[in-house]
């Protein structure tokens, strides 16, 4: 996603401190945040289920494309640099290359997800719960 930080203008460059929350899960903030430098984790219920190290990378976008509130924690597990656009909608309405890169991101992220749920109902076949494949 670093081609993304060609697209930074327009918005807020903020720097965070180690253990500062820049989004909290089920709330709802309208932003879209890129990762200049640092390193953030994601926290969804109370675990950590991902870090974000690569500049470039993006978060706060289920918010904004759902128009929904923030489904995890976004929080700087090092001094970061963050850049926020404040009206990611009309951001993106202006910038659709982004919105295209965006796209990308959720279709290799839905993948994963896919291929891991496929994963686990093999793993759980045959035992009669919920995770247990259906044919």
């Amino acid at each position: 996603m670093r081609t993304v930080l060609d697209y930074c203008s327009g918005g807020t460059q903020q720097r965070v401190a180690a253990g500062t929350l820049i989004l909290s899960e089920g709330g709802a903030s309208g932003h879209l945040y890129v990762l200049m430098e640092g390193k953030l984790e994601v926290i969804k219920g109370g675990t950590v289920v991902a870090t974000i190290t690569e500049p470039g990378a993006v978060f706060g976008e289920m918010s904004v494309l759902l128009q929904q509130p923030h489904t995890a924690t976004v929080r700087a597990c090092a001094d970061s640099v963050i850049y926020e656009f404040d009206d990611a909608a009309s951001f993106l309405i202006q910038k659709p290359e982004v919105a295209l890169l965006l796209a990308r991101l959720l279709a290799q992220r839905l993948n994963v997800a896919n291929a891991s749920l496929a994963d686990l109902k093999r793993q759980y076949a045959g035992q009669g719960n919920h995770l247990a494949a259906r044919h």
